[in-house]
């Protein structure tokens, strides 16, 4: 028999959360493929927040 935290979590939902609605993951492709390609710069800024992210989570 499966609860109903254990059967959301198989099927992809967050406990507490409301399941997404039909065509949800659809719509957000789309607007990633319409989305400009970053630059470089853009590039070099998210890795460098994103490893400053790490060094402050190792140093706590």
């Amino acid at each position: 028999m499966t609860d109903a935290k254990t059967g959301a979590a198989a099927a992809g939902v967050a406990p507490g959360r409301p399941a997404r609605p039909a065509g949800y993951w659809e719509r957000i492709d789309r607007i990633v493929g319409q989305a400009p390609p970053l630059s470089d710069a853009q590039r070099a800024k998210l890795r460098t927040i994103f490893h400053q992210a790490t060094i402050t989570k190792e140093a706590a």
